[in-house]
């Protein structure tokens, strides 16, 4: 990717020309879309509850999101010639990028619904078997229960 070249002391390479600037437009705008299209793949999966197949591409999700952000460091280092340049690209790019924005929003409502009902489920396993699993005896409101209000503790200590 144009985006990711760097030259001999590790910089960014500078856009000098038209044929650079829509280049590196190019380059991010596939990355977006290619890391649309696996967002799209994972929220729907999430969605209706298949975990699994939804976080299948979490390496891939992870090199295209880098490439992205790398990307972005790249369109910042080059704004104002990628405003000389590719005015009319970079204007497409960022109508783009909205939608983009949305897909990301999306697919984070959905991975923050599906954090929090597996959260829940788990809770309410584990009051299940704690309550199962919890000593029967003498406790505010247990006794009552237990034995039909019929008998009473027979000696309370109140030394700890």
């Amino acid at each position: 990717m144009w985006a990711d070249q760097r030259n001999a002391e590790g910089a960014a390479i500078r856009v000098t020309g038209p044929a650079e600037a829509r280049g590196l437009i190019e380059d991010i705008s596939a990355t977006m879309a290619a890391l649309e299209k696996i967002l799209t793949v994972e929220t729907e999966h999430v969605r209706v509850g298949r975990i699994t197949e939804g976080l299948a591409n979490e390496s891939r999700k992870s090199e295209l999101t880098s490439a992205y952000l790398r990307g972005l460091e790249a369109l910042k280092a080059n704004a104002v010639a990628l405003a000389r340049f590719a005015p009319a690209p970079l204007e497409e790019l960022r109508a783009r990028h909205a939608d983009f924005a949305r897909a990301i929003e999306t697919n984070q409502i959905v991975l923050a619904t599906a954090r929090a009902v597996s959260e829940n489920l788990v809770k309410g396993i584990s009051n299940e078997l704690s309550r199962a699993q919890a000593p029967q005896g003498y406790a505010p409101g247990r006794a009552r229960s237990a034995y039909g209000g019929k008998s009473a503790p027979l000696l309370v200590s109140r030394e700890f």
